[in-house]
């Protein structure tokens, strides 16, 4: 990637613009052309990441290849939890990594040149100001402004914008996908006895209770979440799991 690596921001007012410009660039993939966005996010194609240039730019691309990279990269493989969670929770989610990935390059830009205490400080409250872009890709920055004092005091909220806030909470509906462990706790027994020869789908191993496992609601295979590259954290934001292998045959024509 060459567009963080055309100049080095050496202060905190350029730091602060580089800031702004790749974090225009990530709402513009993630609002305006976030059509173009979801159809490069090809769950078929390897580890995708989405960039944002200071330019107010944005790139879905291949990781760098130099190792350690010349800027912090970052989340990989975007595109593989596209299909198997519903559009607005799959854009939450890329939002969520995004807003981490902008703070994770300045800091470095602050780190590689010696900001001090009050230059961090300063830089983080300019920062601070600003809404994330899980904020305004949720709709949760115009909320803010509209009520700001009783955001967190009124249920109404909720209600309000309930489509949109749901990826932060948990759906409550993602099937199987962490019951492995909560049926530990009640169904012990049964549990064990149900899984216990239960094979992984993409490894092949046995099932064990003290790992995170999730259900293929198409196909009904068990995989391991590390197989499958899905935490226990992200399970929550899906709503019907579909394996790679599902996935890639629908995406067929």
């Amino acid at each position: 990637m060459d567009g963080g690596a055309q100049y080095n921001p050496r202060t905190v007012d350029e730091v602060f613009r580089d800031f702004k410009g790749r974090r225009a660039g990530m709402i513009k993939a993630l609002t305006t052309d976030v059509e173009e966005f979801y159809q490069q996010c090809d769950p078929e194609k390897e580890n995708l990441c989405l960039y944002g240039f200071p330019s107010e730019q944005w790139e879905v691309n291949l990781p760098a290849e130099e190792v350690p990279p010349e800027l912090p990269e970052p989340a990989l493989g975007i595109n593989f939890a596209r299909d198997g969670m519903q559009e607005k929770d799959w854009l939450s989610l890329v939002a969520v990594h995004s807003d981490a990935w902008l703070l994770s390059v300045a800091f470095y830009f602050g780190a590689r040149f010696g900001f001090d205490k009050a230059d961090r400080k300063r830089l983080f409250n300019m920062i601070n100001d600003l809404p994330t872009i899980f904020e305004v890709v949720t709709g949760t920055a115009k909320k803010q402004v509209k009520e700001k004092s009783s955001v967190s005091n009124h249920g109404s909220n909720k209600s309000k914008s309930n489509s949109k806030s749901r990826a932060s909470e948990p759906p409550g509906k993602y099937s199987k996908a962490s019951l492995a462990k909560d049926e530990d706790e009640v169904l012990d027994e049964e549990d064990e006895d149900e899984h216990g020869e239960t094979l992984c789908g993409a490894c092949g191993e046995n099932y064990a209770s003290d790992e995170f496992w999730i259900c293929c609601d198409i196909c009904e295979k068990w995989f391991h979440g590390k197989c499958v590259k899905i935490t226990p954290a992200r399970a929550e934001h899906i709503k019907q799991y579909k394996c790679p292998s599902c996935s890639n045959k629908r995406a067929r024509p």
